[in-house]
């Protein structure tokens, strides 16, 4: 019932600020992140694309909006979410004669959908509401907060997901009616300061993504918000990023916020564009469990060093902690096409990978893509094809507290481990309106009569049955196939309020015979600029 009137206040929140806002141009606040969505993500890098430049770096996001001083597009002018409340405006004592420039603007968030399950036969609503705030102190100091809220029912072949964790993927707890509907809140925020063009510092309650990918083998945004303290420099040709997050494992949860138990992740992100048209990107990591029912233990000093390898770091300390390392790398050709890659190595012993016979902590992933925008000389044609496969018992651990997760969910893919994937996208945008199509065929290999085969990243890899012989989609094979054709039109683009109607058609199978056709239809007006993934 709160809930309900919270979305009811939220949509009457919406219509005022309508009615009393004007949409205006403005600077662009260097501290300030970008918001990351799917639309905004797909204009930046077509704009990058066309007019590659060695001072901005595509493969980590959320962007600072100081990398961004020269981008154009008019059909996402909601990218700057330019709303702002004259009163409020004044009374911050905003003005270019004022020596302290203030500014307070608030993107109101609506996501109203309506959908059908052909499968059950059944509605299928959807229905969420909350605002995008932002304190803009003379350009370099930033205060944002995102607060979503809502009830939903979802779709059979997610909502079958969804029980099994009571976890909505990016927005955390869902809690059951036991009506088939989930109730949720979510907030995100940060605070962030740039004392000059070089270095940015934020602490905030947010998530990151790394690649130039639909998905990422190195870390996406599928997993739920997290804590973080971040420090940003940005010079020469080099972009330069070190986190520090609070994460939380989900193993042991027994339905209340105790049961959960701290983990802490130290992550460095050192990008160098080499030329304009060329990338090369590496990544490390540690994920390290807290306080157990053996240990007591917090935030490792020992990690705070934000440049050492961590490699030999855990060896002078003795570490057992869960450590990782990858390769990003893009090229563009012809201001039209970009060929990106990654590569992670959970583990990586050459002697073994050489031997070729499947041992079981060669845990390695790999993805290779390409996008091609202005498609054979069409303006606003896209086309984007995507591989990803993942060995299997990668992003796990001996101990399950230190895999690569976070409240439930997997810091990298989706999937987890031991699959094998391919995407391919397709769109095309004219003025306020857009049609895409993504299609996706998967092979994941399951665990097989309760053997631990690899891909359930929440297991312990001492359950594995044998040390060699592993290969990946081992186990029990399940096959699945989903295509989404979409069309989205632009009502107020300021605003990022579209009208969306689709199809979603999704196909399961495996070896032991289950099969199930899933097809859905939707429809929805949203100003939402949350990343809901439907394709896991």
């Amino acid at each position: 019932m709160i809930l309900e009137r919270r979305i009811i206040l939220g949509c009457i929140l919406f219509a005022f600020f309508l009615f009393c806002n004007s949409v205006i141009g403005q600077e662009n606040p260097q501290a300030q992140n970008v918001l990351m969505n799917a639309s905004t993500q797909q204009c930046i890098d077509e704009w990058n694309i066309k007019n590659p430049a060695v001072e901005f770096h595509s493969s980590f996001r959320p962007y600072l909006f100081s990398t961004l001083t020269n981008f154009s597009d008019t059909a996402v002018t909601y990218l700057h979410h330019p709303v702002r409340n004259f009163f409020l405006s004044r009374t911050f004592n905003e003005g270019p004669d004022r020596h302290n420039q203030f500014q307070f603007q608030i993107l109101p968030i609506i996501d109203v959908q309506a959908g059908y399950d052909l499968l059950s036969q059944r509605f299928v609503p959807e229905i969420i509401g909350g605002a995008n705030v932002k304190l803009n102190i003379n350009n370099d100091f930033i205060f944002a907060l995102t607060a979503l809220g809502g009830r939903l029912s979802l779709p059979g072949f997610l909502d079958t997901t969804i029980q099994t964790g009571s976890i909505l993927p990016g927005l955390g707890r869902a809690y059951a009616d036991g009506k088939g509907n989930y109730e949720f809140s979510n907030l995100s925020g940060y605070v962030s300061y740039s004392p000059n063009r070089i270095f940015n510092i934020q602490l905030g309650k947010d998530k990151h993504f790394i690649g130039d990918g639909y998905r990422s083998l190195l870390l996406s945004d599928f997993s739920n918000n997290h804590p973080y303290f971040r420090i940003n420099a940005n010079i020469w040709k080099i972009q330069y990023n070190v986190w520090y997050s609070w994460l939380k494992d989900f193993s042991r949860f027994d339905g209340s916020e105790k049961s959960l138990q701290n983990k802490f992740g130290t992550f460095h992100y050192l990008s160098f564009n080499t030329t304009k048209e060329f990338n090369i990107s590496f990544f490390e990591n540690v994920v390290w469990q807290g306080t157990d029912s053996n240990r007591v233990r917090t935030f490792d000093v020992n990690y705070l060093n934000p440049i050492v390898f961590y490699r030999p770091q855990e060896y002078s300390v003795g570490s057992a902690d869960n450590s990782m390392m990858g390769l990003n790398a893009s090229v563009k050709f012809f201001k039209r096409i970009k060929i990106y890659a990654q590569a992670v190595a959970d583990e990586f012993f050459f002697k073994e990978i050489k031997a070729r016979k499947g041992w079981w902590a060669n845990k390695q992933g790999w993805q290779l893509g390409v996008t091609y925008i202005n498609a054979f000389k069409v303006k606003g044609l896209t086309l984007q094809a995507e591989y990803n496969e993942v060995r299997p018992y990668t992003y796990s651990h001996g101990s399950v507290q230190q895999n690569y997760a976070h409240y439930g969910q997997p810091l990298a893919h989706p999937f987890g481990a031991n699959f094998k994937e391919y995407l391919g996208f397709i769109s095309y945008r004219a003025n306020r309106w857009m049609i895409s199509l993504q299609g996706l065929s998967a092979t994941i290999g399951m665990d097989s009569l309760g053997v631990n085969m690899g891909q359930n990243i929440f297991l312990s890899y001492t359950t594995r049955p044998y040390e060699y012989g592993h290969k990946t989609t081992q186990g029990n094979q399940r096959r699945l196939m989903q295509s989404d054709f979409k069309f989205t039109y632009y009502v107020i683009p300021q605003l990022n309020l579209r009208l969306e109607m689709g199809y979603i058609q999704r196909s399961i199978s495996d070896d032991l015979y289950y099969e199930i056709q899933a097809p859905y239809l939707y429809v929805g007006i949203k100003t939402s600029i949350h990343q809901f993934y439907r394709d896991f």
